[in-house]
């Protein structure tokens, strides 16, 4: 195969379908590589990126795999060095191994690290136990639904807890700033199980909160054809550990408690199973604070944000909704910064515990809605927090969902507060051309009091050097809705460089939760990584019988 980047096609030549970005690409890789059109014997996208730094002349820059007849590094050699000979080697999941032991591994936890690491442990021949404390993907959204309509909270299922995630309700999107080899296996399973096909390619790709329900039942069926087994609405209660090593585990169900024996146990929680945070400290496993963020949600009309970035283009079948990513660094040290941006988007309720209010951001795979919506997030320092304790972090969070959950007025309707109101000190009292769309309703006042004043102070002082970098961020009528806290975990379980926790042999702390990964596609790699590190262990393990 060859390998060409760097292909640039106009506006002028494209209508937002594949077929005709597969078409240009094509003319252009004719004249590159200076062959017949039937010489191309097979054309795959590999990358799509939007080149907006020239509003006027905007253009759509592609990188395609190609097969060609003839010699493939002459060709090459005659488009210059946007263009090489590659070496098929898919990354694939492990091979199913000769002998397995009796006791299987039990994953904890059925979101983005947990799913890719029961597969590939399935696909081993390990007959993994996957455990999901909330619902499957049907009765889930049934729950979610039930809660934006009514406020009768599930705390075992709901926006953070059931079968994919928090990921699942939070757009799907699938960029990382990391680089891996796993990516494209992870990307191939999520198209294999019902993903567009656009993901493998696009710069910034995204499933969507309405694609990603089927998507992971899919996976799930997946795990139990290779061997697996999966179980819903049951709960980790227990860990068993004696001498620095994983015993078991107890789950609890609507059936009662059980003891699972395993020799590996992989929590995979999310950053929101605080219950599991405190069993780990209890069962002696180590934790360590680490760094996290915490603001609110932040809304402007989608118009806004495409009439920034695209110009007079905004609009434009082949741009779809704009979307940003903003950071800046204040002299005092202290940084904020945009996150999971959502074009075309819904602020979500994803409280998970009662008495607490939390935002989030979705859309939908067309990404079709009036606004756009992100986090606005401060970081929060491990010297940030009193005391102590490994979970100050945990409390804060708590403290604030608390006093987001009273400034609402209760029924989880969350505060907000426009930008034009935050920025001059004044309580707001009603909706300007941005309707919000955060699904309980809210409470316009004043967002003081429930986030601390370092995290306020801070955001406050952003906003107008964010707005430098995108023109119309500081917009008077945009709107903020608090609180977002969840963006990461306040905790670390430390682990040793194979992945074992530091502390207890056979434990494997893994994902958001663990506090190793940030968004679906790093957690999705670290389950894979760490079902890989089980699977030599366990050949290590037989190799000695």
């Amino acid at each position: 195969m060859i390998e060409v980047s760097g292909i640039r096609i106009p506006l002028s030549q494209l209508d937002g379908t594949e077929r005709a970005e597969t078409r240009a690409c094509r003319k252009a890789l004719v004249r590159m590589l200076r062959v017949r059109p039937g010489d191309i014997l097979q054309l795959d996208l590999r990358k799509r990126s939007v080149d907006a730094r020239k509003k006027d002349a905007i253009v759509l820059t592609f990188a395609v795999w190609a097969k060609v007849r003839g010699d493939e590094h002459d060709i090459a050699r005659r488009a210059g060095k946007r263009a090489r000979v590659v070496a098929v080697t898919p990354r694939e999941l492990p091979a199913r191994l000769e002998s397995a032991p009796d006791e299987r591994p039990v994953v904890v936890g059925a979101g983005c690290a947990g799913l890719f690491c029961a597969l590939a442990l399935a696909s081993a021949g390990l007959r993994p136990l996957l455990v999901e404390r909330g619902d499957d993907a049907e009765r889930r959204t049934a729950k979610v639904r039930r809660f934006n309509e009514t406020g009768e909270l599930d705390p075992q299922s709901n926006i953070q807890f059931g079968l994919g995630g928090a990921g699942t309700f939070s757009d799907g999107k699938l960029g990382t700033g990391t680089k891996s080899t796993a990516h494209r296996l992870i990307l191939e399973a999520l198209v294999d199980a019902g993903a567009q096909q656009r993901i493998l390619w696009d710069a910034k790709p995204h499933a969507g909160s309405d694609v990603l329900p089927t998507v992971v039942s899919n996976l799930v069926r997946r795990i139990e054809e290779l061997g697996g087994e999966v179980r819903f609405r049951t709960r980790l209660v227990g860990l068993d550990v004696a001498d620095g090593t994983v015993r078991g585990v107890t789950l609890a169900s609507d059936t009662g408690e059980q003891h699972v024996g395993a020799a590996h146990v992989v929590l995979a929680c999310g950053h929101s199973a605080r219950d599991v945070f405190e069993l780990a400290r209890a069962a002696g496993i180590t934790l360590e604070r680490k760094t996290f963020a915490m603001g609110m949600r932040i809304e402007h009309a989608q118009a806004l944000v495409d009439h920034a970035l695209y110009g007079r283009s905004a609009g434009h079948p082949a741009l779809g909704a704009a979307s940003y990513k903003l950071a800046t660094h204040l002299p005092g040290g202290r940084s904020a910064f945009s996150f999971c941006m959502c074009p075309g988007g819904y602020v979500v309720a994803a409280a998970s515990e009662p008495g607490g209010v939390v935002t989030n951001g979705m859309s939908l795979s067309d990404r079709a809605g009036a606004n756009a919506n992100a986090g606005l997030l401060a970081n929060v320092f491990p010297d940030d927090l009193p005391g102590d304790d490994v979970l100050a972090g945990v409390d804060l969070q708590r403290a604030c969902e608390q006093a987001a959950f009273d400034a609402g007025g209760g029924s989880f309707v969350a505060p907000a507060q426009l930008v034009g109101d935050f920025l001059g000190g004044n309580a707001s009292t009603g909706a300007g051309t941005v309707a919000p769309t955060y699904p309980r309703g809210v409470a316009w006042g004043s967002i003081a009091g429930t986030l601390p004043p370092y995290v306020l102070d801070t955001l406050r002082d952003a906003i107008p050097l964010m707005a430098r970098k995108l023109h119309g961020f500081n917009a008077a009528d945009a709107v903020l809705t608090g609180v977002e806290t969840r963006s990461s975990s306040p905790v670390r379980m430390t682990r040793d460089e194979d992945g074992q926790s530091v502390s207890t042999r056979g434990l494997w702390p893994c994902g958001e939760g663990a506090g190793y990964a940030g968004g679906i596609m790093s957690a999705a790699t670290d389950g894979l990584r760490t079902a890989e590190a089980i699977v030599r262990a366990c050949e290590r393990q037989m190799g000695a019988r």
